[in-house]
């Protein structure tokens, strides 16, 4: 009898045994695809820097404006011979900045944190730089006045770019927007008047032609003009700087 006993007391510790593991199990599992939604879920900032579509008012955006306006305006304000406050500035406004760099006033950008500069850089005035991506500028770069860098986009079609939602008040419209990156590398010159889209790379050593719209990569050492901006003949095969 005590044998018995003692038979159905380690079948009942088995047993128990089995079923805290499965609970465990189903509880680690339930855990494990929390920590997996968790961890695939991304920001809006996150989306806009991949390229995909991200909400532009989220407020990430509306404070990292109201923050880079208040820079611009005072930036903006700075006498030419303010030098050392400017680049103080441009040290807090952008996302990284070189030496020996001029941007001349006025000066215009979205968030100012997505814009990389390298050294001996000149931007002349009255250019725009739209960083809700990254515009990444390189070393010994010439960009003249009035140039514009468009990193963000919308869709051609209608109900893309405006998508129709049903909500409680009837079908509003959702405005999408996406972002892709503009790279300028070293030794490029930048005309005036040139408009560079979303997702573009200007080789190095390039010179874009005044009042080109580039819609399409240019490769290194090339002329390149027009609208759409083409390349028209290789320049300065000379080694790197």
């Amino acid at each position: 009898m005590p044998q018995i006993k003692i038979r159905l007391l380690m079948n009942f510790l088995e047993l128990s045994k089995q079923r805290y593991s499965a609970r465990n199990r189903k509880r680690y599992n339930r855990n494990s695809f929390n920590l997996i939604n968790v961890t695939i879920m991304k920001t809006e900032m996150e989306k806009c820097l991949a390229g995909e579509w991200y909400d532009c008012h989220n407020q990430v955006f509306l404070d990292l404006k109201t923050r880079t306006h208040k820079l611009l305006m005072k930036y903006n304000s700075l006498p030419y011979e303010d030098k050392e406050e400017k680049h103080s500035l441009l040290k807090k406004m952008l996302g990284s900045i070189g030496m020996k760099v001029s941007v001349a006033s006025p000066f215009i950008c979205d968030y100012g944190c997505n814009i990389h500069i390298g050294n001996n850089v000149t931007v002349n005035t009255s250019c725009t730089f739209v960083d809700c991506n990254k515009i990444t500028i390189g070393s010994n770069v010439l960009i003249a006045p009035n140039v514009q860098l468009y990193t963000a986009t919308h869709p051609i079609d209608l109900d893309e770019r405006l998508a129709p939602v049903e909500t409680e008040d009837g079908i509003k419209r959702v405005r999408r927007t996406y972002a892709l990156p503009i790279t300028i590398e070293n030794g490029c010159w930048i005309g005036g008047g040139v408009i560079i889209l979303p997702g573009i790379t200007i080789e190095y050593g390039s010179v874009i032609g005044a009042g080109s719209v580039v819609t399409k990569d240019i490769p290194a050492n090339s002329l390149a003009v027009g609208n759409p901006c083409k390349v028209i003949r290789q320049i300065n095969q000379t080694k790197k700087l």
